[in-house]
């Protein structure tokens, strides 16, 4: 076991690697120069995506489409990625992070428009989009369609459910001494209850809970922030200044160079707002729209909400603590989780309430709104017949990543995950053109 476990971790550390990175930047880079800078209607996308009336085609609504994106990426790439890219890269991985979220915007907007433009109607009356269709139907490579397929089915088990179960329930059986299979049981009775009643269902749901756990976990921040205000300007400058000239040893942190930064910043506000894995406009397909730009822009703010503003709380409260400097009981570094913990036990009582409250909901929105995804794939490539065994087999799923020990799945997940991108960021190139024609015509 140790041997695959080491085994999966060098081949994620590949698939993850500088050609993925740079691959997803230059292409966040290229489509923000192709839509003419799409990110300067972020105020009228916002807008737009508060608004819940019906019109065009589709499932559910403009909010319900946009909320069950975000239960989806909001999750615990928010909370243990970002501690995870600053135990790592230090301080300045904090900017990296951000600006990947406001270039990501780009992205996010150029995936919905041809989820919304290639979708179609299945035979069960539903909606149906993403980059498996764009690349059948827009550029005619059913083979790439199909592998993509294939690694969304695949991943989402991984990374959108057992990780996320078991993320919870060792923090809740850390921080409150809940036994596993207590918060095993739990989420997979309210897992079972929503996903089992399909889409509408699943963006009810989340129009409900996604909205109260961003500004309930915001808000949160903001108070352990306010407690610290005196160091705050010294905080950002320090992020700004490890940004681009790297940090020094100091505490139980070791050092990092702007290389490391640039790299851990990167890689976890990607891994967080999942622009250009392909997996957001998947649930964009299926929003009432008479247009696919329209729903582009409220796709588009997804990535805004998730790592421009919540993953930026984060890094302020783990930087503004000091906490990323110290060492556990060993004498190493804190990382991961235990940064994370230790930086909101800086008001007692309240911080590790907001971030148990915080990484509840944002792991059970997860598991919601990557079912979805999953579901959607698979269906793609076994039709429709697999939709309810894939749900059954999803809520089990969630019982044991909350028992099970998962290094393994961890690392398989962030493969599959990589992967599923490389066909995605091919069809946003090659069917740049038709993005940028439904941005004139519609904008």
């Amino acid at each position: 076991m140790q041997g695959l476990e080491s085994l999966l971790e060098k081949l994620s550390g590949w698939v993850w690697g500088p050609p993925l990175l740079i691959l997803l930047c230059g292409t966040h880079l290229f489509l923000t120069v192709r839509t003419g800078f799409i990110q300067r209607f972020l105020v009228r996308a916002i807008k737009l995506s508060f608004t819940r009336k019906t019109e065009g085609k589709g499932d559910i609504s403009h909010f319900g489409a946009l909320m069950t994106a975000l239960a989806a990426t909001i999750g615990t790439g928010n909370i243990v990625g970002v501690a995870t890219a600053v135990a790592a890269g230090g301080p300045g991985a904090v900017l990296w992070m951000w600006l990947t979220g406001v270039f990501g915007i780009a992205t996010k907007y150029s995936e919905a428009v041809l989820a919304v433009k290639y979708r179609v109607t299945t035979p069960a009356g539903e909606m149906a989009g993403g980059p498996m269709y764009a690349l059948e139907r827009g550029m005619n490579a059913k083979w790439l369609a199909v592998l993509f397929s294939a690694f969304t089915a695949l991943a989402a088990f991984g990374i959108g459910n057992m990780v996320q179960a078991n993320s919870i329930a060792a923090m809740l059986q850390e921080s409150l001494s809940v036994p596993p299979w207590i918060s095993g049981a739990v989420l997979t009775l309210a897992a079972g209850f929503v996903i089992l009643g399909g889409i509408k269902s699943i963006a009810s749901t989340c129009e409900k809970l996604v909205p109260f756990m961003a500004v309930f976990y915001v808000l949160g921040c903001l108070v352990l922030l306010a407690a610290g205000w005196a160091t705050i300007p010294a905080t950002i400058k320090l992020i700004l200044s490890s940004a681009f000239e790297g940090q020094a040893a100091v505490g139980g942190f070791l050092g990092a160079g702007v290389k490391e930064a640039l790299r851990y910043g990167v890689a976890r506000g990607l891994f967080s707002n999942e622009s250009g894995l392909g997996s957001a406009p998947i649930v964009a397909a299926a929003a009432q729209t008479p247009d696919p730009v329209r729903q582009a822009l409220v796709s588009s703010t997804g990535t805004f909400w998730d790592t421009v503003v919540v993953c930026l709380m984060t890094g302020l409260v783990i930087v503004n603590s000091g906490r990323w400097m110290d060492t556990d009981a060993a004498g190493q570094a804190l990382r991961g989780a235990a940064l994370t913990k230790a930086a909101f036990e800086g008001i007692p009582r309240a911080g590790p309430l907001i971030l148990s409250v915080g990484l509840f909901t944002f792991v059970f929105s997860t598991i919601l709104g990557w079912e979805y995804y999953g579901e959607k794939a698979a269906e793609y490539l076994f039709g429709t017949k697999i939709v309810r065994p894939y749900r059954v087999a999803w809520v089990l799923a969630v019982m044991v990543g909350s028992v099970a020990t998962l290094p393994a799945v961890w690392a398989f997940s962030d493969i599959m995950n990589g992967l599923m991108a490389v066909p995605n960021l091919i069809s946003l190139v090659v069917l740049s053109g038709v993005i940028a024609e439904e941005t004139r015509k519609h904008l």
